[in-house]
């Protein structure tokens, strides 16, 4: 199976290293930037999972020069998709399906538009990392979970083939039937971690010290189940309860990529999460008190470069 990774960034620079070292065929899609810097160092994974260093990858910096893609994974930040549209269009006209792996949901109408909704994947991840200053990935939580499913029957093979892959690489795969729940429930665990952590500067141990600020993530989680239970995604309160013991179990130091972002003063994926959601909510006729507040306090970080 041919992967194309779009954006060796950390998560897309563990998966795709993680498929290489299960025995498949890999392209690293990058800018130019990111090629010179791979070609130097070579790319690497740092992690309690197991290392893993490839000195020479397959990388390309213009789609028209891949040969016979079976799926490309996009795993960019959402202020980025715009920039890939074009890339990705290149890829489907040869063959290749669409697997995007980014934090919220506003990009799936985005793709299916642009690409065709029978090209597009659903897709979700959990993981903590990060790129060093060598470019390097550096994984410190103890879950690498992908989750991916079809959208329609016509994908249901190419997912079965990412399934058999997936079950020969280190992480936790999973072939889900409903990806869309999925998804869902993933926004609504990201809006609370991302938004929490990000608004008020620390990781989510400092948080949960503060039962009053803790309270907000919770806020958060139960305004996110409110608007998916409007676009006909059924969360339940479990569900909630769910993400909350999530919040709960993440380790003291354990912090989102988007706060990570802010502490580094990067450009924030602030509109694509929050921003988002609030867009939505407008459409189905809501109000997230919870989640406006948040974009308030995170609005000013989120674009100091």
């Amino acid at each position: 199976m041919h992967v194309v990774i779009l954006g060796a960034g950390a998560l897309g620079g563990y998966f795709g290293l993680r498929y290489q070292e299960a025995g498949a065929k890999v392209t690293f899609l990058v800018r130019e930037r990111r090629a010179e810097q791979i070609q130097k160092h070579g790319l690497a994974i740092r992690s309690p999972q197991g290392d893993y260093n490839v000195k020479d990858p397959i990388l390309c910096t213009d789609p028209n020069n891949i040969e016979k893609p079976d799926i490309v994974i996009v795993s960019v930040k959402g202020y980025h998709l715009a920039g890939t549209l074009d890339s990705l269009q290149v890829l489907v006209q040869k063959g290749a399906y669409i697997l995007p792996v980014l934090n919220g949901i506003e990009h799936m109408d985005i793709l299916q538009e642009k690409l065709g909704e029978k090209n597009i994947i659903g897709g979700l991840s959990f993981i903590i990392a990060t790129l060093n200053e060598q470019g390097y990935v550096v994984h410190s939580s103890d879950f690498h979970e992908l989750v991916f499913g079809p959208l329609n029957s016509s994908q249901e093979e190419v997912c079965k083939r990412l399934e058999e892959l997936s079950s020969k690489a280190v992480m936790t795969a999973t072939y889900h039937p409903s990806i869309l729940y999925e998804q869902w429930k993933k926004y609504m665990f990201i809006s609370a971690f991302s938004g929490i952590t990000t608004a008020i500067n620390l990781p989510i141990g400092p948080i949960r010290e503060h039962k009053e600020t803790f309270a907000i993530a919770v806020n958060l989680l139960q305004e996110m189940k409110k608007l998916a239970n409007a676009c006909q995604i059924k969360l339940t309160d479990d569900d909630v309860e769910m993400a909350k013991e999530k919040l709960l179990g993440l380790n003291n130091e354990a912090t989102s990529s988007m706060h990570q972002d802010r502490r580094k003063q990067s450009p924030l994926e602030l509109d694509h999460l929050h921003g988002a959601a609030i867009r939505l909510a407008k459409q189905k006729g809501l109000t997230l008190p919870y989640t406006n507040m948040v974009l308030g306090m995170v609005k000013p970080f989120a674009n100091l470069t």
